[in-house]
């Protein structure tokens, strides 16, 4: 058997591995075989090919002869990339929580021969560092332990394996109201740093999530301090250097509490939620900043993020030339050579100093400098970001990770098809639909979605995140286009989803199908991590497909997740804000629906008024006069207001009368 078998994946993760000393397998029956086989221990680790600590981790032990023989000597060793396999890596990133570990990547597990955890971290330097154990240390007082001390090994597999299931088994509450939702939000509130945006200190994440729920909150208070909140860290993002403000798009996170030193990686997950994010607030606010940076984070998307085929990719490197950001930090004399008498305006505008603001470079950053541009001032800043733009070409590039993933395809559809209809962008829709249709033909398998596509090749079962996120995008599609086929390819997924995800006897929705036949244990949760959490955006179209359709099963799945999960809030509702933001929806949908020819000006502009508004629990329906809404439709029986194209907005069981006039159509939208 060859050394390391990794050189026939497709995972560019794996593949960036497929020259290590270490004797790599890829997950499988054949590495668990091989584990019994030799009675050796497992060691998982689990990464992507994006992570710039991954690549510290490979290059310091993986690539170093003396630590991959003792790899090789004391276990069989399985490489995961955790974005074409996230259900192995929900399971091993809680089994190393429940260890009282911080998780992360790269995540290092250690398993039995059978695949269940006994121990495990995350980073491990070469020597002892950083508070770290040395790495090579770890694998050797691992090997002893399982060896000499089975029992202790047998005590923690035990343990984990018990909680693992009890994480499965959420504890029912009494259903989610709007009132409990406005007092989390207020919760929430509090954690905003009210100097720089975001919540809590370093590491900054995103969490647009959470960030939406509080937009939302604003809109049905209108108190104050959540509007501020939003804007506060709406704004230090854009202006920060977490984005990229030549090339367009967002990085994953900061690294400081200022937003201004990220990990360079860009992710499509995060892209795709923060238009969604920006579009929803400049709905309302009509600020010129969000209005950009939605520009060009989908220029970015559309430019740089396209896999053959017309699916979006997943991610672009930290790391170029071996070191993090290298692609995109600067030196004065650079931006001095490259910029000439443009130069002292850019450097005053973007944190430009001789001495960098980053590891004697600079990021550029906007953090420092409040006041906006004159519009010739703006004319010269965009020649000299253009300038820079087309300099940073001729570097060399970090590397893209093209395969396409379902899950994180599906936000970016519905973010695109949403911000299409807000700015009128009918390009953008096109994107959307060219990228559904990619997923659509290329990624059906026996009439069953799959997870992860590369260079022809399939790989993994879908899961629950692929057909909610999927299913989402295609009643995103639905109310953009009032195309039947999106409507009825969201229903098919949900009946998949029933038909093999659901549980039975005690209800939710499992992360994986029950004949996906490699774990150790099929998770259910409500958790948002960096992507929202698969039971909570179900719950959002399950809602959706109730108001669109009638029937009446949606509502009362929609219900059941509801209760199931709404116990959680007591023990954390942090990062349930997905789930929230979708309660609200079904507690509280506005019904819109206009009936006559998309085509039809008139329709056309009773739509406009629709798109001016923010409201994110609207609901949509555009339908040629000739087509009926079911009996159970609060608007059932509408139809044209003297020959002429009309709207209706329902909240609850009561819609209002016909409205053919644009301007009163917003009025009404906008009063509660």
């Amino acid at each position: 058997m060859a050394n390391n078998l990794l050189g026939q994946e497709t995972s560019p993760y794996l593949l960036q591995h497929a020259h290590n000393p270490v004797h790599w397998r890829p997950w499988g029956d054949g590495a668990l075989a091989e584990a019994r086989s030799a009675n050796k221990p497992i060691l998982l680790s689990i990464g992507y090919a994006a992570c710039h600590w991954c690549h510290v981790m490979a290059h310091e032990s993986f690539e170093d002869e003396t630590i991959a023989g003792l790899m090789n000597e004391l276990f069989v060793n399985v490489k995961v990339d955790r974005e074409e396999r996230p259900d192995l890596d929900q399971i091993y990133q809680s089994g190393l929580a429940l260890l009282g570990e911080q998780g992360g990547w790269p995540l290092t597990m250690f398993l039995t021969p059978s695949g269940e955890p006994f121990w495990g971290g995350t980073y491990f330097p070469p020597t002892a560092r950083y508070g770290r154990p040395g790495f090579a240390d770890v694998l050797r007082g691992i090997a002893q332990v399982y060896i000499q001390d089975p029992e202790k090994v047998h005590k923690n597999v035990t343990a984990l394996r018990d909680a693992l299931a009890k994480l499965s088994q959420p504890s029912p509450g009494t259903g989610v109201t709007v009132e409990l939702i406005d007092r989390i939000a207020e919760r929430l509130c509090r954690e905003v740093d009210l100097f720089n945006g975001g919540i809590g200190n370093a590491p900054k994440f995103p969490q647009p999530s959470i960030f939406e729920l509080l937009w939302r909150a604003w809109l049905r208070t209108r108190r104050q301090p959540y509007r501020q909140a939003v804007l506060l860290t709406l704004r230090a993002m854009c202006q920060g250097g977490i984005y990229d403000h030549l090339g367009g798009g967002f990085a994953r996170y900061s690294t400081d509490e200022r937003w201004l030193a990220p990990h360079f990686e860009k992710m499509l997950y995060d892209n795709a939620q923060l238009v969604d994010l920006l579009t929803l607030v400049w709905q309302e606010t009509r600020e010129p900043l969000f209005a950009a940076r939605i520009n060009e984070t989908v220029g970015w998307v559309l430019r740089d993020m396209i896999a053959p085929g017309g699916g979006f990719s997943s991610t672009i490197d930290a790391d170029s030339e071996g070191q993090e950001g290298k692609y995109y930090v600067w030196t004065e004399a650079e931006i001095d050579a490259l910029l000439g008498a443009d130069a002292p305006l850019f450097k005053t505008f973007y944190d430009v100093t001789p001495g960098g603001n980053w590891e004697a470079h600079t990021i550029l950053n906007r953090r420092g400098h409040d006041a906006e541009p004159t519009a010739a001032e703006e004319v010269v800043l965009s020649r000299c970001r253009h300038t820079l733009l087309a300099a940073r070409a001729r570097r060399v590039p970090p590397g893209l990770d093209d395969k396409v993933l379902a899950d994180w395809n599906g936000l970016m559809i519905a973010a695109l098809a949403r911000a299409a209809q807000a700015f009128e962008r009918p390009d953008w829709l096109e994107a959307a639909r060219r990228a559904f249709a990619f997923v659509t033909g290329a990624m059906i398998e026996n009439g069953r979605l799959r997870h992860a596509y590369r260079q022809g090749r399939l790989a993994h079962p879908a899961t629950l995140d692929d057909h909610a996120n999927m299913a989402r995008a295609a009643l995103a599609l639905y109310e953009a286009t009032s195309e039947r086929r999106f409507l009825e390819r969201a229903r098919g997924w949900v009946a998949d989803l029933d038909a093999h995800y659901w549980d039975e006897a005690a209800g939710g929705y499992y992360f994986t199908a029950d004949d996906t036949a490699d774990l150790i244990a099929r998770t259910k949760t409500v958790t948002d991590n960096a992507v929202p959490a698969g039971n909570g955006t179900i719950l959002g179209v399950l809602a959706r497909l109730y108001f669109l359709t009638g029937a009446d099963d949606y509502r009362s799945r929609a219900e059941a997740l509801v209760t199931l999960f709404s116990g959680e809030l007591a023990r954390s509702f942090f990062p349930l804000s997905t789930f929230l933001n979708n309660a609200e929806l079904l507690r509280a949908a506005v019904q819109i629906v206009i009936v006559g020819d998309r085509g039809d000006g008139a329709t056309r502009a009773l739509l406009g008024s629709v798109h001016a508004v923010c409201l994110p629990t609207a609901v949509t329906a555009v339908l040629p006069p000739d087509q009926s809404l079911p009996p159970s439709h609060p608007a059932s029986g509408k139809g044209l207001s003297d020959g002429k194209p009309a709207a209706y907005v329902c909240r609850g069981p009561v819609c209002s009368l016909p409205l053919t006039d644009p301007a009163a159509l917003r009025h009404a939208l906008t009063v509660s």
